[in-house]
């Protein structure tokens, strides 16, 4: 069994849409850092999103006992295309129906230039699925994006993509999910130490 600690990296501030677009986060909240830190497992392998903002999380979470692999760029957010750096009412302005289907039925809509939810979900499993196969019996931390975890709340929880994007995923959480080749297990989601 894999079981994977996924992290959502620090806050960005950004008021706007963040997908691709490589942004900084803000790691200022020692004492989150520090508990999440203590949260998570000694001895675990490290993996991050190639973006900035997750290297730099796992970066603070690194651990002389923690073994860090390759950044995966398989781990990035959402691909918001020509709607990434835009404001929501903005998009929403410009693309009243597109973006209302984008957020209320996730699947096969795509913003302009970016992703659909699906598409996202397969780039992501099939990530997932690699490591999972690679080190089946590790702990894995992975320092990721709002919208990567969601799909792995989708995958464990099996529902539909409208009802793993209700739950909220915080910036410096962990969600907690167990994987074996024939069950996927949700431990905790969004948990903040």
């Amino acid at each position: 069994m894999t079981t994977w600690h996924w992290v959502r990296h620090g806050p960005t501030h950004e008021q706007s849409l963040v997908g691709w677009r490589d942004v900084p986060a803000d790691l200022s909240d020692k004492a989150q850092i520090a508990r999440l830190n203590a949260h998570l497992p000694d001895g675990a392998l490290l993996v991050s999103s190639d973006l900035i903002r997750a290297i730099a999380t796992a970066d603070v979470l690194a651990h002389p006992k923690r073994e860090r692999l390759p950044h995966q760029s398989h781990f990035r957010e959402l691909d918001f295309g020509l709607w990434d750096g835009m404001l929501a009412r903005d998009v929403s302005r410009q693309h009243p129906e597109l973006s209302q289907a984008y957020w209320t039925t996730p699947g096969d809509v795509a913003p302009p230039e970016g992703e659909s939810w699906n598409a996202a979900s397969r780039r992501i499993n099939a990530a997932v699925d690699r490591l999972n196969a690679t080190y089946p019996k590790a702990d894995i931390i992975a320092v990721a994006h709002f919208g990567v975890i969601l799909t792995q709340v989708q995958r464990a929880l099996n529902v539909s993509a409208k009802d793993a994007m209700a739950h909220k995923i915080d910036n410096l959480s962990a969600t907690q999910i167990s994987a074996t080749d024939a069950e996927w297990k949700v431990i905790r989601i969004n948990h903040r130490p």
